[in-house]
């Protein structure tokens, strides 16, 4: 019995599936005769020689299928086909042929659409290939074609050299580079004869104009691919010209259009938005005045391609000056960086891992390296003014601005990662830079670019093993290309090897933005000078760690806690192993060492700590009884009240610390921690967008902190037992609106056990007070919780600690309406719980009176409210930008809200919370405030905290004031993932505005 004809061709790499035409039935004898069906066999020789060339394409049933096609169109023609005898007769045809059949279905088409031309990829008479230098034979392409005129024949001629020039590329004649010349020679030939054409149709009696066709991005460097827009400039001459240079220009993007691929002019003088010819005169009237870094950086690869040449080398000569001098503008490093955003932005979320060219550790990545490099140092170094990638790298590593070893693997990278889009596009002929997930169209891929399986490995895997180390490597080396140099050319570059001065790399630092390229240096050297394994581990991280600090407003700083961090740590096994093996650690820590004196002075006192940084889950703030559990043990490890209170402040600053880097991450893109999904207390990650938790979780550490001093306190202070003591919160610690550097607002409490005589209780529990506020006053490393008690009766001259009965009494007979508006904070912390719940229910009437408040207690509250305004805001302060005392900010809105629960807490139950915005959230649910200014009101309120955070973040320090200009501005606007610190500015203003107008409207309602 006869095997299976498909086992016996699975030999020829063939392939069946559904909806395909077997295999052998298109070599069989009723296709193109070359397999005996029933012997399972070539035919002859000659057939098995075709056969074995199909298995060499990268698709053979591609391959097959098109070569059918091809022969059945030659056949509709003639009797027999020519092709097949020219296969037998000619190998050079025959691997050409089919490489180009099996690796572009597009060129496939064409072939079988224009059955005659095949035979452009013949062998020559003298026995070479034919010519593959992007030549356009416009007198073959006229013989092979039916169709006549101009633009047919030169859309043909087009079509035949690219023919050719993938033959040569698909069967190793060319290689890439020689490819890219080729790509980019037909090109030139192109807009020549296109620009030839729509001269010759100019109206009778019209002058021809002097006009210039200058080549720019890939065409411009000479490394065009097989599918894009060719990007030019266009130059005329004089004024004169403008009208006839326009009418060709705008002919020849046309005529381009039919025949090859669309014309982009996008890149001259004001985009779409400007005239399509200029003169040269207007031309560097503008790039002297307006053009933007990357509008220079864009010139760094104009060449002359077609029209009047001598006019475009003037025209490329005129700008040259302007080119080198660009990067030593101010707003140069400005330009880089945003041009580095837009090109992260720009790409899809599920296709950054498979883009080629803007994706990390794609082309682009190379590309900008070496343009920055060019456009720093080819002001001095005229051999780097290459237009082209690879001629500039090589001049780079030759002039000692890149390593060798680093130029190689960016060469390499380069050229894989060429290949990979060349036989993307080659497929289908379609501008593609994003490898496939299917994998029928891996396997087609890894095949075109020649890979095979191996023992324990499919060629996909080989391909991506190699895609993985080279993307690895370009992404590596990208971050790193602008700075390594600067350290081996200080500290240990040989004499013969990279050239670079000292002044050379302060400059290089200087474009970066560090204000103190010198003592940069210093800290980089210090950092990987010598041979260790930390140095040598410290030269790999850095490169990705300075990027993040040069996005920085203050880099220096960034950079200074960086080294600080690492004196502190880097003899430590885990430090360095963290930051290079552990995800985005290492950029994160940059990130919030750059961004956040606060954090970062936290990190130097706690170093350790960063590795709450390696987990997203790390970064979620403990719930209020976790904390307090953790700080009560701590603390129960030590006898003595000093040490045990020692071990709650570190606990305290780990959590600062964790709150803080969660804070300032929130908004660092793919830095940022991913939300997780809340818990019973609905605890997600921290984010400055949700103010109110981050302000819970502060609250909640300090209420941790309060519960385990208190008990510390008690253990050092002797009380008569049955003493009952209990810490109430006021201020924003009642309110869950504690920020980073908020003193701890309290009243202390107590309840005499009876029996014991009034005068003993009273100075036991104030022995207790004193103690636990000495304690985490203490002078320490760490951050010290301010324990603030002068909201109590009678401020500073009143009792630190009063009896249940005694707050009781006070408040039935003396408070005043500035006490019971206090009281609405007011919550039980820590201590003796049914205490606390007592002085609640006591206090309930004083700050939720039945019947609301007087006229005259609203006056007075109004007459408060404006003497704080004018009394306790800063000398010099700036009323509209003040977060705190300022309009439409924090105590605007939190005056109108206590108003409003003052007024109708008694009636209006679920006004009785001490949250800002619940409160206001209750106040318009019950119609007491329009939905409208709650709405503003609630806005001013959140951006005024944020803000307020943000500037404590960046400053390290309390303050209020809301910068008009500077780098703290810049940091905190950073901060609030904003991009334009004037936008934010405006928008800032704007909000307040709003929100006092609407806070007026409440305080000045009727009462």
């Amino acid at each position: 019995m006869a095997r299976p004809t498909r086992g016996r061709l699975a030999r020829y790499g063939f392939a069946e599936g559904e909806g395909r035409a077997r295999a052998a039935v298109l070599l069989g004898p009723d296709g193109l005769g070359l397999w005996r069906t029933v012997e399972q066999e070539p035919v002859d020789e000659r057939a098995g020689g075709l056969l074995s060339a199909l298995s060499r394409a990268a698709d053979p049933d591609l391959a097959l299928r098109q070569l059918h096609r091809l022969v059945e169109a030659e056949r509709r023609t003639a009797d027999k086909s020519a092709v097949l005898e020219a296969l037998s007769a000619d190998p050079g045809l025959c691997r050409r042929l089919v490489a180009v059949l099996g690796a572009s279905s597009a060129l496939g088409d064409h072939l079988v659409a224009n059955p005659n031309q095949w035979t452009v990829l013949a062998t020559e008479p003298d026995g070479l290939a034919p010519p593959a230098d992007g030549r356009l034979d416009l007198a073959t392409a006229a013989r092979l074609t039916a169709v006549a005129g101009p633009i047919p024949v030169l859309r043909q001629a087009y079509r035949l050299a690219l023919l050719r020039i993938a033959a040569a590329d698909l069967t190793g004649g060319r290689g890439l580079e020689q490819t890219m010349a080729a790509l980019s020679g037909l090109a030139d030939a192109t807009l020549a004869a296109a620009y030839a054409i729509a001269v010759d149709e100019l109206p009778e009696g019209t002058r021809r104009p002097r006009l210039a066709v200058v080549a720019m991005g890939k065409c411009g460097g000479e490394e065009l691919n097989y599918v894009s827009d060719v990007d030019v400039i266009f130059v005329g001459a004089e004024d004169d010209d403008l009208a006839a240079a326009t009418l060709v220009a705008t002919r020849l993007i046309h005529i381009c259009g039919l025949v090859a691929w669309p014309v982009d002019a996008a890149l001259r003088p004001e985009g779409n938005r400007g005239p399509l010819v200029r003169t040269l005169a207007s031309h560097l009237a503008y790039y002297r005045r307006w053009a933007r870094t990357w509008e220079f950086q864009a010139l760094l690869k104009a060449r002359p391609a077609a029209g009047d040449l001598g006019l475009a080398r003037e025209w490329i000569e005129a700008l040259a000056p302007l080119v080198w001098t660009a990067a030593e503008r101010p707003e140069a490093v400005e330009d880089v960086r945003a041009m580095r955003r837009k090109i992260i932005d720009n790409i899809p979320p599920k296709e950054l891992e498979r883009e080629i060219k803007r994706g990390p550790g794609g082309l682009r990545d190379i590309e900008f390296a070496v343009q920055l490099l060019q456009l720093v140092h080819g002001r001095g170094d005229e051999s780097l003014r290459a237009p082209g990638t690879i001629p500039a790298l090589r001049a780079l590593v030759a002039g000692g601005y890149v390593g060798r070893a680093d130029g190689e693997a960016l060469l390499l990278g380069y050229r894989f990662l060429r290949g990979v889009e060349h036989r993307l596009q080659l497929q289908g002929l379609r501008r593609t830079h994003t490898v496939p997930t299917e994998p029928a169209a891996l396997r087609w891929l890894a095949a075109a670019l020649g890979y095979a399986a191996t023992p324990g490995r499919s060629a996909v895997e080989e391909f991506r093993a190699e895609w993985v180390t080279h993307a690895t490597e370009v992404r590596r080396l990208h971050a790193k290309l602008l700075y390594r140099p600067l350290l081996e050319s200080v500290a240990r570059v040989p004499a013969e090897g990279l050239r670079l001065t000292p002044e050379a790399a302060r400059h290089r630092l200087e474009i970066l933005g560090f204000a103190d390229p010198a003592g940069a240096l210093r800290h980089l050297q210090a950092l990987t000078g010598g041979v260790s394994r930390t140095a040598a581990i410290q030269r790999t991280l850095l490169p990705v760690l300075l990027s993040e600090f040069a996005d920085a407003p203050e880099p220096d700083r960034g950079l200074l806690n960086y080294r600080q961090v690492s004196d502190k740590l880097g003899s430590t096994p885990w430090y360095l192993r963290l930051l290079r093996d552990s995800g985005p650690v290492a950029r994160r820590l940059a990130r919030v060492l750059s961004s956040s004196r606060y954090a970062a002075d936290l990190l130097a006192r706690e170093p350790e700590a960063l590795r709450l940084l390696a987990e997203d889950t790390e970064l979620t703030p403990r719930t209020r009884a976790v904390l307090c559990e953790g700080f009560a043990a701590a603390a129960a490890r030590h006898a003595d009240p000093v040490e045990a209170i020692r071990a709650v402040r570190a606990l305290r600053r780990r959590e600062l610390v964790r709150i803080a880097c969660a804070d300032v991450l929130s908004r660092a893109g793919a830095l940022a921690p991913t939300p997780s999904r809340p818990d019973s207390d609905g605890r997600a990650v921290l984010g400055l967008a949700d103010v109110t938790a981050v302000g819970t979780a502060l609250s909640d550490v300090a209420d941790a902190s309060l519960a385990a001093a208190l008990r510390a306190a008690r253990a050092a202070q002797p009380a008569p037992a049955g003493l009952r003591f209990a810490v109430i919160g006021m201020g924003r610690l009642g309110g869950y609106e504690s920020n980073y550097l908020s003193d701890a607002d309290v009243l202390f409490v107590y309840d005499p056990p009876s029996g014991v005589d009034e005068g003993k209780a009273s100075a036991a529990a104030h022995a207790i007070a004193e103690e636990l506020r000495r304690l985490l006053s203490a002078p320490a490393p760490d951050p010290p919780l301010g324990v603030d008690a002068d909201l109590r009766p009678e401020g500073r001259q009143g009792p630190l600690v009063r009896s249940l009965a005694a707050y009781a009494q006070y408040y039935a007979r003396w408070s005043k309406v500035w006490e019971a508006q206090a009281l609405l904070r007011a919550r039980f912390v820590c201590g003796d719980a049914d205490l606390g719940a007592e002085f609640e229910t006591m206090v309930d009437p004083v700050r939720y009176p039945a019947d609301g408040l007087t006229r005259e207690q609203v006056v007075e509250i109004r007459r408060i409210k404006a003497r704080v305004e004018t009394e306790r805001l800063p000398r010099g302060a700036d009323p509209a930008t003040h977060t705190k005392l300022g309009r439409g900010g924090l105590a605007d809105v939190e005056w109108a809200v206590q108003l409003l629960q003052l007024r109708h807490a008694g009636r209006v139950p679920e006004l009785r919370g001490t949250r800002t915005l619940d409160a206001l959230d209750a106040a318009r649910d019950a119609g007491l405030v329009e939905a409208d200014d709650a709405v503003e009101m609630a806005a001013g309120w959140t951006l005024a905290a944020q803000v307020r955070n943000a500037l404590m973040l960046v400053r390290g320090r309390a303050g209020d004031q809301l910068p008009r200009h500077g780098v703290e501005l810049a940091g905190a606007v950073r901060l609030l993932g904003r991009d334009d610190p004037g936008e934010f500015l405006d928008e800032y203003l704007r909000t307040g505005r709003r929100s006092r107008a609407a806070m007026q409207r409440v305080l000045d309602a009727p009462a």
